[in-house]
Order: C-alpha cells, then structure tokens, then sequence
C-alpha cells in the first residue's frame, strides 16, 4: 500500500509485463496465423494489439494524448515482436515510475482517472491478453495466479455486472466461469473470452 491509500500497482504491472515478454518469446512463426480468444484476432493482430496498446500506456505515462495512439503497432517483422514489446515495455514502466503520476488524472478509453487506477487497468488488460496467448500457442509456461487474481479484482471492480458491455467497452459480455475455474479462467471469463477448446 502507498501512503495515499491504494495498492501501488506499479510493481504488479512490472511482474506483469516480464510474464507477457516471456511468453511473446515463445511464440513461433507458424503460430502467428492461429485462433485467439479474442475471436477477432489471430495471433499476429493480438501481438499486434499488445505491443500498439503498450505503446499508447506509454504515451499516457508520458503526459501524452494516448487516445491519439492507435493500439497497434504496423510495420514489426514476424520475428520481431519479442524485442518491439521489450522496447515498448521498458518505456512504459520508465513512464509510470513516479509518485506524482500515480496521483495525477490522466485520460484513458474509459475516462479521466487517477493514475493509478489507470495503470491498474492496463494490468487487467496485459494479463488477460498473455492468457489469451498462452491460450493460442499452448501454455509453455506456468502463469503467474496472483497476477490474475489482481486483474480479477480490478475487472470486477471496473466492469461490474451493472455497467452494460457495448461498443465501449473493449471486452464482450461476461460467461459463466468454467466448472473448478482458476483465476485466469475466472477472469477470462469475465471478460467475455473462453478457452480455445471451447470456443
């Protein structure tokens, strides 16, 4: 906790980006082309998607207009998503690493917010995305549960079951949570997504 109240979600964004670098690392060339949970991309777009959106966190770290910053990045070799978003990630948490910016409004697809609510929602996003791509190239790695138990919370917190999902809101209308689900399942299902076996 920081003095101010809130739990500082710098460290958990951290910890969350090492896991999605780890993970796009993995990802093989004939692997690009496959099904995600996000059923609107394949796995090239997604890595495309989280790669650009680090890119528009960044710029909103940075005191910029990240809604100006289309959440793709273009032009990134097949072999080359792995150093773009550790590019990317080093410039984002250099971005948000200051007190003062957990505490400053900034704007965000969903509103004006404190900074770190703000980074706390983008710890939601870049964590069900690395679920999403673990999901498409076969889990080669153990995620990390607290990880999705934090993105759980925050999901639950800024997408109650009161707020309508619509053109808005970036993620479709919540499932039931799979029989003995875990926190990722819990959170994918959530956010609108299940399991590639059972799409």
């Amino acid at each position: 906790m920081t003095t101010t109240g809130f739990t500082d979600p710098r460290p958990v964004y951290a910890r969350a980006t090492e896991q999605a670098a780890a993970l796009i690392k993995t990802v093989r060339p004939e692997q690009l082309d496959g099904p995600t949970p996000c059923t609107e991309f394949d796995v090239r777009t997604l890595l495309s998607h989280i790669v650009g959106g680090t890119r528009r966190i960044a710029v909103v770290g940075e005191g910029g207009d990240g809604l100006a910053v289309r959440p793709f990045a273009e032009g990134v070799e097949d072999d080359g998503w792995a150093a773009a978003y550790d590019e990317v990630r080093v410039r984002v948490l250099k971005a948000w690493e200051s007190d003062e910016r957990m505490t400053a409004p900034v704007r965000v697809p969903w509103g004006e917010v404190p900074g770190h609510a703000a980074l706390s929602g983008y710890v939601m996003e870049i964590v069900t995305h690395t679920w999403d791509l673990a999901e498409a190239v076969g889990h080669p790695h153990r995620l990390d549960q607290e990880l999705a138990e934090f993105a759980l919370a925050t999901a639950r917190r800024v997408l109650p079951d009161s707020r309508p999902r619509d053109q808005e809101t970036p993620f479709d209308a919540r499932r039931e949570d799979p029989e003995g689900a875990g926190a990722y399942e819990q959170l994918a299902a959530w956010t609108g997504r299940a399991p590639l076996s059972r799409a």
